[in-house]
């Protein structure tokens, strides 16, 4: 996969779709993630004459990590790329832990909108209990980052070197309590593969990608929702065990541009696998 080099000598990897254009989607995946879990959104975009880019965050497969981030921080790696690829227009779209990081996005000046997938909310906020409704493994895990890195660096070491080489077959298993009915319905076959092929890559190196981004989400973002101009939609089912639908009404309050579409029935991943067409159109419409 292609690397970026970055002003501070640290290096991203990157999927770039080909299409020759100044206005582009730049994708944010979830957590944990790969640039390659945007494979099939990148080639549909190109079907449809849409660059598209999707790279992997600090400290996720071959990314160099970006130690003590925030989700602010990603607009400074965003920048670079954006400058790079002679891009003047953009809008980003973020899945689940890649939500707040397309959101931050909007503070960037050459983009026009976000749309976020059943994207985080905020932690220790008063209006928004943020681990109600989440499955058991959310619970121990982002207990952990709230006792440190290096506690949840342990939880890693732990609990997670499964993922590291988990199969299609495995990963319905590997969720565990994380996904319902909807999301098992779709991690069949070949996108079942296909999402284990993601969780491989973004932990071949480490688990820092994901330590990180476990310890952004316990922290504040680096920025108010209330200050955010730019449209945001805002995308979420009810059958989600990862980021509960709360995260996205806590989301629709906050922030004074945004529209929610709200799917019943729908879960974490079934969201964007049914839904794909749709918000690659609401993009499209976004950068015209």
């Amino acid at each position: 996969m292609p690397q970026f080099k970055l002003k501070d000598g640290r290096e991203l990897e990157i999927l770039d779709n080909g299409i020759n254009s100044e206005n582009a989607i730049i994708f944010h995946h979830g957590t944990p993630g790969h640039a390659s879990a945007w494979s099939d959104w990148l080639e549909a975009a190109a079907s449809a004459g849409i660059r598209a880019l999707s790279y992997s965050r600090a400290g996720y497969g071959t990314s160099d990590r970006n130690p003590g981030r925030s989700v602010i921080s990603i607009n400074n790696d965003i920048a670079q790329l954006l400058d790079a690829k002679n891009i003047t227009k953009f809008v980003s779209i973020g899945w689940s832990g890649g939500g707040p990081h397309c959101i931050a996005n909007t503070f960037e000046p050459r983009n026009v909108g976000a749309i976020s997938l059943a994207g985080v909310g905020a932690f220790g906020v008063d209006d928004l209990d943020f681990l109600e409704g989440m499955g058991p493994e959310n619970h121990d895990e982002f207990g952990a980052a709230l006792k440190g890195e290096a506690v949840v660096d342990q939880w890693m070491n732990d609990n997670a070197g499964p993922m590291k080489s988990v199969t299609g077959n495995e990963i319905r298993e590997a969720f565990g309590g994380l996904i319902g009915d909807a999301d098992k319905a779709v991690l069949e076959g070949e996108a079942a593969d296909q999402m284990a092929a993601t969780m491989r890559s973004g932990l071949a190196v480490s688990f820092d990608g994901w330590i990180d981004d476990d310890l952004v989400f316990v922290k504040q973002w680096g920025f108010d929702l209330a200050d955010v101009t730019k449209p945001v939609f805002l995308w979420q089912g009810d059958d989600d065990f990862m980021v509960p639908h709360a995260h996205s009404y806590w989301l629709e309050k906050h922030i004074p541009t945004a529209t929610l579409s709200f799917k019943p029935g729908e879960g974490h991943i079934s969201l964007g696998v049914k839904y794909r067409t749709e918000i690659l159109a609401q993009a499209q419409g976004l950068l015209k």
